[in-house]
């Protein structure tokens, strides 16, 4: 800090003024041819003017620690034991093993249930009407009643599944082949079934045997 600084502002303005008046003196003096020894003593009597200078500021104290807390005391060193340390041995213990475990049991799966039995709807088929009347004795042949020629015909005639023939086999002969064509000739043109079923009841073909007994009238 300057010493201008610590000057107390009335002392400065005291000097200014006694400085002035000096000033105006000697002026004065000079114009008035006054003696020197006059200006002299008022100057001595300005010199001793004494300007006391006020005391230095004191120091501000140095400030507290942060939240009052003390700095943390040093850390304390332990010096080394000088007795070593035992020296420890690792002792790995053999643990058994546990026995094995026996499976678990599967339990069995059960079966589904088995779906209900389909009904058999499945029919034979059969005739309709009498097959005794498929042949009778005005459907005798001529000539083999001329001749008197008698027999008994054996057939099986197949249906589709309108029930309508589509075939007729001999399968045991009378001995006269005009006797075993006209049976099979009738059979064709006179025989009608109720078809046969299947397991589902659907209609279907067949076949059928049967004998023509052919005897002359008496």
């Amino acid at each position: 800090m300057a010493y201008g600084d610590n000057v107390d502002p009335k002392n400065r303005v005291v000097a200014i003024v006694l400085v002035g008046l000096l000033t105006a003196v000697l002026g004065y003096g000079l114009v008035n041819g006054l003696n020197i020894s006059i200006v002299k003593k008022l100057a001595e009597k300005l010199d001793v003017v004494d300007v006391e200078e006020p005391p230095p500021p004191e120091e501000p104290p140095p400030p507290p620690p942060p939240d009052n807390k003390l700095p943390p005391p040093p850390p304390v060193v332990t010096p080394p034991s000088p007795i070593p340390p035992p020296v420890t041995s690792n002792t790995i213990q053999s643990v058994p093993e546990a026995p094995p475990r026996p499976p678990l049991p599967i339990p069995p799966v059960a079966a589904p249930p088995a779906p209900p039995p389909t009904p058999d709807l499945s029919a034979p088929g059969r005739p309709k009407g009498n097959p005794a009347r498929w042949a009778t004795n005005d459907d005798y042949p001529a000539r083999a009643m001329r001749e008197e020629r008698e027999g008994t015909t054996g057939f099986r005639v197949s249906y589709d599944a309108s029930g309508k023939p589509t075939g007729c086999d001999i399968t045991s002969s009378s001995g006269h082949a005009d006797l075993d064509a006209e049976t099979c000739k009738l059979v064709m043109r006179r025989a009608r079934f109720d078809p046969a079923k299947d397991r589902a009841g659907n209609p279907s073909g067949g076949s059928f045997s049967s004998r023509i007994k052919w005897v002359i009238p008496k």
